[in-house]
């Protein structure tokens, strides 16, 4: 069984028929069940079967009963498993068959044991091209051989005169039990206790093995076609738990195949497989209905082509991709498109093209192809002129305003700090020198500062600072321009959770499926949903304040806002579907095939080409999207320049410091010597004040008072001014080296 399933999966058949003839015991229902299992692992299923009478209770020789079973009107699958019959039984039911049409190119008949054991012996040019499935034996042994012989002197009348494989079972159970007597000592003739005594056995029909008296054989299989008569070709092997392979004597990874051979199918049909399905004809066209929607555009005031759009011309793309013609005709229904499904699942219909959405519950009724389009849930709101009395500081957020702001704070106390001490522009007050860094600081902002600089370290600052500014001007004066230029309107309506808030109404299409959307999964109340008959009646019900929104899949909404893009605006999907497709009946291998022509089509632009010629023709138009308004700049596009610009004052700041603090101990061992004794307080400062005024005048038999370091405030020096030990002592003589001065 498992190996029809294979050959099912092999060749993508979905949906087979099964026929066995009754036996009168019930034997078929248990090879139905492991039959059923076994394709349900491939993902088939049998769609139907039929029984076949015993011969016996047959009242026409003719088979007319058999043409009757045979008629499928409701049946599209073209896949037949002959599970069991005797041969006459099968030889008949080919006849029938062929004459009613059901060989033929797209038809695939699969016989099992029970019919090519016994193929040799009959002659039957009915069933060329079917596939049957055989148990390998080596017939090439001296054992088969010898038994061969045997077997046709003792039995002569048989039409086959070679043995086939329920003749060697039966020799091989046979000789198991004569083995299973020589090995017992004691003189039973319990059977079971007599095959206990056997685990395994190597005879004609292959290897056997014994659990508990049970026999288990697991063979290895032959495919075969039936090419003329009673002729047939060995095709490859299946193995259990193996699949397909072309030799059993070579090693298995060598070995392994996905395919059965050449096969010549029903109808001498070689270049492909047959589709398995009941193909359209010219008596019988595919019967696809369509919808008249926005996708599908019927007219029929034409009497050639009255049907288009842009559903209708994806079909025509595909059908120009497919390996064989399909004759169709199509058929206008107006109705919901769930009632469209319903009339392909009950077969009343056999495709349908149009703008159907992929939908779960919707797939359990028929085959959907590949969507060709996305789909989504937007929503559709109109537009306000949006006027901000404070749009200047959108361009940043408060925190990026915030880290300017401190970087510029920080940037005007290292160019104080670096140029006070030799620059005369920032000497005077502290508020005055205060002033100076900080409007030199701010004029730099447009390039237009005039104080000059004196110090090397400060010009290093500054450079930073300046490309910090240039960096920061850019940045807001693009994002300013984006943001008046872009964000002149504003929705009306953000989300739906304000939809729902605020009780609004909202429009939808009546006939689809995004009205159980909203008030199942969305929880909008049902009250507030309005149905509109049309797509075009949407700006009308925008315009009487009848809805404040609308509800369209992502396709519709892009036609929409081609349309009406003045003054509506359109949500990005939020809430995704599973796309637009055709659909078709439950297992037909033509869906299959729609389905890898529009993988190509996407694959090379032809459907994106289809969808800006039918959907957004207008290119003045182009789609807007809230999602497209310029955000604030923020903290974490600048993080890098702000950090770079913080190192560099700091370092500035800190070589500045190493060489003021380098100068003071030259000046302090130059001028005080050891003065070891002087405490701490004295010493601070002596240090600010050389920091600040680079004089050196605190004397040290005092404590410096607060009236001392408040002087660093006051202090209006514009040089420093330090002087040497020479000058010391020829200003006052008295002192010796290391003596402290005296104020």
């Amino acid at each position: 069984m498992y190996c029809i399933a294979d050959l099912l999966s092999l060749y993508t058949w979905k949906r087979v028929i099964v026929i066995y003839q009754d036996d009168g015991y019930g034997g078929d229902s248990g090879m139905l069940a492991l039959l059923s299992e076994a394709l349900q692992d491939v993902g088939s299923k049998i769609e139907h079967h039929l029984v076949l009478p015993r011969v016996s209770s047959l009242s026409n020789p003719s088979w007319g009963e058999l043409e009757e079973l045979l008629k499928l009107p409701t049946f599209q699958s073209r896949v037949f498993i002959v599970l069991q019959s005797s041969f006459s039984a099968a030889t008949n039911l080919f006849r029938v068959a062929k004459r009613m049409g059901l060989v033929d190119r797209d038809s695939a008949w699969i016989i099992t044991e029970s019919i090519t054991s016994l193929l040799e012996s009959q002659v039957n040019h009915d069933m060329e091209g079917t596939l049957g499935i055989k148990t390998y034996y080596d017939t090439n042994s001296s054992s088969y051989a010898k038994f061969e012989k045997e077997f046709q002197t003792r039995v002569p009348e048989e039409d086959n005169s070679k043995p086939g494989i329920y003749a060697l079972r039966a020799y091989d159970i046979m000789e198991i039990i004569a083995h299973a007597i020589r090995k017992t000592t004691n003189n039973t003739t319990d059977l079971q206790v007599l095959l206990n005594t056997v685990n395994k056995h190597m005879g004609l029909s292959g290897e056997m093995h014994l659990k508990r008296g049970v026999v288990l054989n697991t063979p290895t299989f032959r495919i075969i076609n039936i090419v003329k008569g009673n002729k047939y070709k060995e095709l490859n092997f299946w193995a259990p738990g193996f699949g397909f392979s072309k030799s059993l004597t070579k090693e298995k990874s060598e070995n392994r195949t996905n395919d059965v051979g050449t096969v010549v199918w029903p109808g001498n049909l070689i270049e492909r497989a047959p589709k398995g399905w009941a193909m359209p004809t010219v008596r019988k066209p595919l019967r696809i209905v369509v919808p008249g929607r926005t996708f599908v555009k019927v007219d029929s005031r034409k009497n050639t082509l009255p049907y288009d759009g842009f559903c209708i011309q994806i079909f025509y793309k595909v059908l120009g991709l497919l390996d064989c013609p399909l004759l169709y005709e199509f058929h206008a229904v107006n109705g919901s498109y769930d009632d469209l499904v319903e009339l392909v699942h009950n077969k009343t219909f056999d495709a349908g093209v149009g703008d159907f959405t992929v939908l779960a519950g919707r797939l359990d009724k028929v085959e959907f192809t590949q969507p060709y389009i996305e789909s989504g849930l937007s929503m559709i709101v109109q537009e306000k002129n949006e006027q901000l009395t404070w749009m200047f500081i959108k361009p940043l957020t408060w925190q990026m305003w915030a880290a300017s702001g401190a970087v510029l704070v920080y940037t005007i106390l290292i160019i104080w700090f670096l140029e006070r001490p030799s620059n005369p522009e920032f000497s005077g007050p502290l508020k005055n020198q205060i002033g100076t860094a900080t409007w030199f600081t701010f004029t730099s902002l447009f390039f237009s500062q005039r104080e000059k600089i004196h110090n090397n370290l400060t010009r290093v600052v500054v450079i930073m600072w300046l490309f910090v500014v240039l960096i920061l001007t850019s940045s807001y004066t693009a994002n300013l321009s984006s943001m008046l230029t872009i964000q002149r309107l504003k929705p009306n309506v953000t989300d739906i959770e304000m939809l729902k808030r605020t009780d609004t109404k909202v429009g939808l299409d009546g006939d689809s499926f995004v009205e159980d959307y909203l008030k199942n999964v969305l929880q909008v109340n049902s009250k507030n949903i309005i149905t509109i008959s049309s797509e075009f009646n949407y700006t009308e019900a925008f315009r009487n304040k009848s809805i404040s929104a609308a509800f369209l899949e992502l396709p519709y909404a892009k036609v929409f806002m081609n349309h009406y893009c003045k003054g509506y605006t359109a949500t990005a999907p939020t809430f995704r579907f599973g796309g637009l497709g055709f659909i078709f009946q439950k297992g037909s291998p033509i869906a299959r095939d729609f389905t890898k022509a529009i993988l190509q089509l996407l694959e090379d632009g032809e459907l994106k080409s289809l969808e800006d010629t039918w959907l957004t023709p207008n290119r003045d138009c182009p789609n807007n999207a809230t999602s497209d308004v310029p955000q604030s700049l923020s903290v974490k596009n600048f993080m890098g320049l702000y950090v770079i610009s913080g190192a560099t004052s700091t370092i500035c700041l800190l070589l500045s410091f190493t060489i003021f603090l380098k100068k003071y101990q030259q000046h302090q061992e130059a001028y005080l010597g050891n003065a070891s004794y002087e405490s701490v307080w004295n010493r601070t400062v002596r240090i600010a004040r050389f920091l600040y005024n680079r004089e050196f005048n605190v004397p040290i038999s005092r404590s410096p008072s607060f009236v001392d370091v408040l002087e660093l405030t006051s202090s209006q020096e514009e040089h420093v001014i330090i002087s040497t030990p020479q000058e010391v002592e020829a200003s006052n003589p008295e002192q010796t080296e290391g003596s402290p001065p005296h104020s």
